[in-house]
């Protein structure tokens, strides 16, 4: 059955992409030669690959908030095996903006721990849209801190446009809850693995993103604040986000260069939203062979590797000489 055509899922700057794709779509309907579709999909691809090579570091942010992009749901769909959900953080609540528990990636028992966006409009509108609140730090330090004490690998899948700025967020000690999850995860007795899987916004990004192995999905974005956020607040502007986003280095090209990921791992031709099983494969794959590299190591000497790749973030002699 042909899927439907529908203009809403391109981003702006694919409309020769969405015009090709629209006459492939047309064509399948009328079961046209395939030498006609053959020539379409080859010009399809070759668009793609020039289009997403050349991507601004803006393009990348509409990227990474692709309504069809894969999203928490869809790695525990697809990605691990009898998970198991633990809530509540025993303390004030249960924050749906941040889902955790335990399960089976390949035969690798690990504790999932990734910011929850939702699909639909409800959904979003029940887990604050990937925005959570002090609860659900707190809730994922009580399980990370589960995990360590059975030896189980913890796996982060960031996804947020940072954590939730609200009132009762700031009287419930949103701060002090990311910077314990920051102390703690730099001292957390077993491998820890942290992903961006979408957007990796601020301290709603770094709350559970320290570990041995930080990662980055090709076409996401990693950032001490949004675009928007940043031209607002440095231009008074919230339409020059374009250029703040030029400005953030917030891409996994640029953070790679500046040493604060270690790995990049490559989304299907067009971005994860065109091909959503493609991309849970290739985040599998390189989780595994992480766990594979991480888990004979001796504790002691990962935390050391762990305290020292995170204390070298930024420190002059990570960057090359100018010209080099």
């Amino acid at each position: 059955m042909t899927e439907t055509f529908k203009e809403s899922n391109y981003l702006p700057f694919e409309k020769e992409i969405m015009e090709i794709d629209k006459q492939l779509h047309k064509l399948k309907i009328e079961n046209a030669e395939s030498s006609e579709i053959y020539s379409l999909h080859k010009r399809q691809v070759e668009l793609l690959q020039k289009t997403y090579s050349e991507l601004s570091a803006w393009q990348t942010v509409q990227v990474s908030r692709h309504p069809n992009r894969p999203i928490l749901g869809d790695y525990l769909k697809d990605m691990v095996k009898e998970f198991s959900e633990l809530h509540g953080d025993r303390c004030f609540g249960d924050d749906k903006a941040i889902v955790t528990g335990f399960g089976h990636i390949g035969m690798e028992r690990v504790l999932i721990v990734g910011h929850k966006k939702g699909r639909d409009v409800k959904d979003k509108v029940e887990c604050n849209f990937g925005c959570a609140n002090p609860e659900g730090y707190r809730k994922a330090l009580k399980n990370m801190k589960l995990a360590a004490k059975f030896g189980i690998p913890v796996v982060t899948l960031i996804d947020t446009p940072g954590a939730y700025p609200g009132i009762g967020a700031e009287q419930r000690g949103q701060a002090q809850a990311i910077a314990q999850n920051l102390m703690e995860l730099a001292r957390l007795r077993t491998p820890v693995i942290s992903i961006v899987i979408g957007e990796g916004g601020s301290g709603g990004a770094l709350g559970i993103g320290v570990g041995d192995s930080f990662a980055m999905l090709e076409y996401s974005y990693y950032s001490v604040i949004s675009p928007e956020g940043c031209a607002a607040i440095l231009w008074r502007d919230g339409s020059k986000a374009e250029e703040a986003a030029e400005e953030l280095k917030l891409t996994a090209d640029d953070l790679k260069k500046l040493g604060v990921i270690q790995d990049i791992i490559p989304e299907p031709l067009g971005g994860a939203h065109r091909d959503k099983y493609t991309a849970v494969y290739n985040v599998e794959n390189f989780i595994l062979r992480k766990l594979n590299e991480l888990k004979y190591q001796n504790i002691d000497q990962l935390l050391e590797k762990r305290y020292k790749r995170i204390t070298s973030i930024g420190q002059p002699s990570q960057f090359s000489p100018a010209g080099e």
